[in-house]
């Protein structure tokens, strides 16, 4: 009987497990909706007008869309210079929009090649590896951000001399992929190759 129950439990935390991804998505959905709803609720609440919600919606998406076109294609857009000469005028809020802007251009692929690297540090101890975002580097210093699994906006800040980092051949997607499957999603053997190399 006892053998039983830890077998029915364990097929039900399978069972939870594997709704896990599926709940992640419908709750990132549900957002987006309460976002846009919201949104289209306080626009049509101010005009009154189901037409010009619609077309200020409509003008909205044309925009994010050409915004993120220039970006993409160009680098740049003059609608985001704009607000940055004007933010970057406001004390406070423009440190934090530096910031701000800064991480999300990191994992969105718009920062320089080498803040966007992958790396292997000796963390919390030594021979035990873990990986981490290149976030900066100042000579022979580098700025790693350690996320933790499997929830990768969450970790520590550290600074390291360049010998304790061993380069990785994971990208940004795939070290975010492999860290929020807690090590499942991992097929880069050449880079346990490495890491046995650094073993004294």
């Amino acid at each position: 009987m006892n053998t039983f129950l830890k077998r029915t439990a364990n097929y039900f935390l399978i069972g939870v497990l594997a709704f896990i991804p599926i709940v992640v998505i419908l709750q990132i959905v549900l957002f987006v909706k309460e976002l846009i709803s919201g949104s289209f609720q306080i626009v049509y609440g101010y005009w009154d007008n189901y037409l010009l919600t619609i077309l200020i919606f409509a003008m909205s998406f044309a925009v994010f869309t050409y915004v993120g076109y220039r970006l993409s294609r160009a680098g740049g857009s003059w609608i985001i210079i704009l607000i940055d000469s004007i933010v970057n005028r406001i004390p406070l809020l423009n440190t934090i929009y530096r910031v701000t802007k800064k991480v999300v251009n990191m994992f969105s692929g718009h920062e320089q090649k080498e803040t966007r690297e992958v790396v292997y540090t000796e963390y919390p101890k030594e021979d035990v590896w873990v990986p981490a975002y290149v976030t900066n580097k100042e000579d022979d210093m580098y700025i790693l951000f350690i996320p933790t699994s499997p929830n990768p906006t969450s970790g520590f800040t550290v600074l390291v001399h360049e010998s304790k980092v061993v380069k990785s051949t994971m990208n940004i997607e795939e070290a975010t992929s492999f860290i929020i499957s807690v090590g499942v999603d991992f097929n880069h053997v050449e880079d346990l190759q490495k890491l046995k190399k650094k073993r004294p």
